[in-house]
């Protein structure tokens, strides 16, 4: 029988190394800042290091690496210290200047101004200037797959039904069930706000991180998270309003009307409810415990969406 690897210790020691010259004596401190299967995360002194998710491939990253590290995104996205990627045990590692976090603790406090601005920058780079053979943003079958995970982990849970029936309302390329592919901005792909950093050297202090989900899609699946929480009654109405209002004053996508986001939104943010209630579920049942507040709120808002049809644009799969 094979066992696995523990893959902290020599990641720990993989960041040692990138922080410091051979021969410097070490007296910063060490922290695991994540140690999930899709990544695992640790910090010493000013340097990050990530081992990537297994299966991650390794020449998608490195052009992902690309564009964290292009001139074009200098103050959107934390520059990578090395462009490639390197291996430890089949799992990409990747290394990262340190950055301050959002407080958790202070949502009251949450940069939404910055993150707007950030994203209508990332959506407008042009596609010519970015490294070619960019993969696509995997919006639609990262809904597919919380889906997925869902009926294979708590198909008998009370709340797996109304996220079931919320899912059968969306339209077949909002599932990953039909072509996807009418925009080609730059997308980060899994926007939230665990994925900004403040870094003093950056022109707006905070910077977008996460590279795993980057790619060219349609932006409006990066605005589907904050539209979901909305929504939900989550994100109060003052914060969505200046998420909204920022993005669109640094140019972002001009399809999203300033009286009207909705039509180009609701899908992507009907699918994001969706997948947020399906991994909160699929993770309560492993931790054998009951759902939290904002979890109820989530599986509440998809048993809402049934009696609601949504609103749709042109079909995007057209």
């Amino acid at each position: 029988m094979t066992t696995s690897t523990p893959i902290l210790p020599e990641l720990r020691a993989r960041a040692r190394t990138a922080a410091h010259p051979i021969g410097i004596a070490c007296v910063c401190g060490a922290a695991t800042l994540a140690d999930r299967p899709d990544g695992a995360v640790v910090r010493h002194g000013d340097t990050v290091a990530k081992a990537h998710g297994p299966g991650t491939d390794p020449a998608d990253l490195d052009r992902r690496l690309a564009v964290a590290a292009h001139p074009a995104l200098a103050g959107v996205l934390l520059p990578p210290l090395h462009l490639t990627a390197s291996l430890l045990h089949d799992r990409p590692v990747t290394f990262w200047p340190y950055g301050t976090p959002v407080d958790p603790d202070h949502p009251e406090r949450a940069p939404w101004e910055a993150v707007g601005t950030l994203l209508a920058r990332l959506h407008t780079v042009p596609e010519h200037r970015l490294p070619a053979g960019l993969p696509a943003m995997r919006g639609p079958h990262k809904a597919a797959a919380a889906l997925a995970r869902l009926r294979a982990a708590a198909p008998g849970h009370p709340a797996a039904a109304p996220i079931l029936a919320a899912w059968r309302t969306l339209p077949p390329w909002a599932r990953a069930e039909a072509p996807y592919d009418h925009a080609r901005a730059l997308c980060h792909g899994d926007l939230h706000l665990g994925q900004l950093v403040r870094r003093p050297t950056a022109p707006a202090g905070w910077l977008l991180i996460d590279i795993d989900d980057l790619g060219l899609g349609d932006p409006a699946w990066d605005l589907a998270r904050p539209a979901a929480w909305f929504a939900c009654g989550l994100l109060p109405a003052e914060d969505w309003a200046r998420f909204l209002s920022a993005y669109q004053r640094a140019g972002g996508a001009k399809e999203l009307s300033v009286d009207d986001p909705w039509p180009a939104l609701d899908a992507p943010a009907r699918a994001l409810t969706v997948q947020t209630a399906a991994l909160a579920v699929a993770k309560a049942t492993r931790a054998e415990r009951v759902l939290d507040e904002v979890e109820e709120a989530v599986v509440d808002a998809c048993a809402r969406m049934a009696s609601v049809p949504p609103q749709l644009g042109p079909d995007p799969a057209k």
